[in-house]
């Protein structure tokens, strides 16, 4: 087995895949910062909001105000500088930073591809992603390098795997196959959609989606890697990620699905779309065509793959952690953020506040608009780490304002998949006894029902 990884660990393979995938990665990124830009968002979700729900151990990561515009020009200008492999290695590090700030900036706007994103940037921190087809290959050709080791490109092909394999996984639980939920939600309100909204009427159609989505999740990992397959399973992400973006408003992440399982082809592919690109602006392609192999050597080896080790054993296990909790997950929502599980839940709910005073019996309620926006508050409805941290940010608001021996309880109703609205919060508990952690919470009220699955 140690001879067989050391074998592996000094496989080499041509460059070209890992250089277009960092060029299409940065451009992704720069036109993903642009449109969050121009569609108002930054003073929409990180300037205008006067209170922000900040990730459990991550409470010192803060909105910076006006200067919030000068993060994203950060993480813009670094995307375009991976992009064209200029001071790369400074430049992935000042993104991951940057764009994972932004993140946790607000846990309001968490999405799983935000997460996909960051670890990713994190993890081309470790690949010799400028070695080919780069300015900084350009500009300094002793650096300048064809061919690299086989695991720089294997490991973003894992990453991809994991992302869907896990998410196929998740699908696997009887709200998504056996009631087509939350498809049969959302689908019908696609009404006027050109040729596609009578269909989406139809109760097949939902099923049909839901078993389709669940088996292509888990099986388009293994169609990109078979050679035999891998056209015919590119056409099917093509689709696939084209249809979702019709149908769901989430952004840039299908187009980067998409030119990221370019990376499963093989190297003659991406020297024919390198070939395009270089007649197209003029670059002599030839110049990176030295036939020298990139090799990692000596403690920068080590380093590289004992940290590459321990971020997969950390991708591979983390997403298990719900195992650690009672109930139903997506009641409680304890495990599930991190974990592949997209677009699974539609979840409303409804929470009102009562501050009330332990020795005088006083109290009024809490107009949750004062503080919070629309998103923020019907993100907060449903969520229990979310209504925790209100509860104690309302109660530091109100001493500030004079109150006394404040004590901070709820009236909380959340409807699941389509299910009626059943209480959600224990309405008897003082949410102020309890701190954030990752403890189970115990004031969350049993789930009524039974979904079963992964």
């Amino acid at each position: 087995m140690q001879l067989s990884l050391g074998k592996y660990l000094k496989k080499t393979t041509e460059a070209a895949p890992l250089a277009v995938f960092r060029l299409f990665f940065g451009i992704m990124m720069f036109a993903s910062i642009v449109r969050f830009w121009l569609n108002g968002w930054i003073e929409k979700l990180y300037i205008a909001p006067k209170f922000f729900f900040s990730y459990y151990g991550f409470d010192w990561v803060k909105p910076l105000g006006d200067f919030t515009y000068l993060l994203f020009i950060l993480c813009g200008i670094t995307a375009l500088m991976v992009a064209a492999g200029y001071k790369y290695r400074l430049a992935i590090i000042l993104f991951f930073l940057s764009f994972t700030y932004i993140e946790l900036m607000d846990k309001t706007t968490y999405l799983n591809h935000y997460y996909f994103i960051s670890i990713l940037s994190f993890l081309m921190i470790f690949l010799p992603a400028n070695a080919y087809f780069s300015i900084d290959a350009w500009r300094n050709p002793a650096r300048a390098f064809q061919k690299i080791p086989q695991w720089c490109i294997d490991a973003i092909k894992l990453l991809l795997g994991i992302v869907y394999f896990y998410a196929g996984l998740a699908k696997i639980n009887s709200d998504w196959l056996f009631r087509a939920m939350p498809l049969k939600i959302w689908l019908p309100s696609k009404y006027d959609l050109p040729l596609l909204g009578d269909l989406m009427q139809q109760e097949w159609v939902h099923y049909a989606f839901s078993w389709s989505g669940m088996l292509y999740d888990l099986f388009i990992p293994f169609l990109l890697l078979w050679k035999r397959t891998r056209f015919v399973a590119f056409l099917m992400v093509i689709v696939f990620h084209v249809l979702t973006r019709v149908l769901f408003p989430i952004g840039m992440f299908p187009f980067i699905m998409i030119v990221s399982a370019l990376i499963f082809f093989s190297p003659e592919v991406h020297h024919k779309i390198l070939n395009f690109i270089s007649k197209w602006f003029s670059i002599s392609k030839q110049r990176f065509d030295n036939l020298k192999t990139h090799q990692f050597t000596g403690i920068k080896k080590k380093v590289s793959i004992g940290v590459l080790s321990a971020f997969f054993i950390i991708q591979l296990l983390f997403p298990w952690r719900y195992l650690l909790y009672p109930g139903e997950l997506f009641w409680t929502e304890e495990g599930f953020r991190f974990s592949w599980r997209v677009m699974l839940m539609e979840k409303a709910g409804y929470a009102q506040f009562k501050v009330v005073n332990a020795k005088t019996g006083n109290r009024f309620y809490v107009n949750n608009s004062d503080f919070l926006t629309p998103f923020q508050e019907k993100q907060m409805s449903f969520q229990p780490d979310f209504i925790l941290q209100y509860a104690h940010f309302l109660a530091d608001h109100f001493e500030k304002d004079g109150h006394e021996n404040i004590e901070i309880y709820v009236d909380s109703y959340v409807a699941l998949n389509g299910r009626k609205s059943t209480p959600y919060i224990d309405p008897e508990v003082n949410l102020l006894n309890f701190a954030d952690s990752f403890k189970h919470k115990t004031f969350i009220l049993p789930f009524e029902d039974e979904i079963k699955g992964l």
